[in-house]
């Protein structure tokens, strides 16, 4: 039997070591043409990112890719595309209200994006990823409270001012004898 999944590509199941593959290309499919089409959202029903207690976006909002790490390494660094990139496009969520967006969409832009490569394992990068995404996501949401000026108090007004009188006093002490406060 042999299933189509969009975006998935012949290359990526060898490189997982798959000799027979049951997943191949569906040409048809929607490709994105600046992740160079190989982008394929997740298609898992009823999963869902939790960014916070209010707000959770589906995971087919959500588009994934792997793709070779880099820097150094042997035959497994070069094959296995253990990288995953996460993104996470703010102009077509539906999860959204209008506040959250065009307050996503000043500090990021259209499209959130996180990548993890630190595992070897494709799965653990890609719950990485997802992890960092949602954390960026509620950094984004995040309302910063303005700060309120505030007087200083009585209190801390008389300490200040002892303070003071008191390294006086010692910087006085210091001084030779024959010195003369004039």
């Amino acid at each position: 039997m042999i299933r189509t999944v969009p975006g998935w590509s012949y290359a990526r199941v060898v490189a997982r070591g798959e000799s027979d593959p049951e997943i191949v290309v569906d040409p048809e499919a929607e490709r994105d043409p600046e992740a160079g089409g190989d982008a394929a959202p997740s298609r898992a029903p009823g999963a869902s990112l939790r960014v916070h207690k209010a707000l959770a976006i589906p995971m087919s909002e959500i588009t994934w890719r792997a793709t070779t790490s880099g820097g150094p390494g042997g035959q497994h660094a070069n094959r296995t595309l253990s990288r995953v990139e996460v993104q996470f496009d703010v102009n077509g969520s539906a999860m959204l209200g209008p506040r959250q967006r065009a307050r996503l969409l000043e500090r990021y832009g259209p499209v959130v994006r996180a990548a993890a490569s630190e595992s070897r394992s494709q799965a653990r990068n890609r719950q990485l990823a997802l992890d960092r995404l949602a954390e960026r996501i509620a950094a984004g949401l995040r309302v910063d409270s303005t700060r309120r000026p505030t007087k200083p108090t009585k209190g801390s007004q008389i300490r200040r001012v002892e303070a003071k009188r008191h390294r006086s006093e010692v910087k006085r002490r210091r001084r030779p004898p024959g010195d003369s406060d004039d």
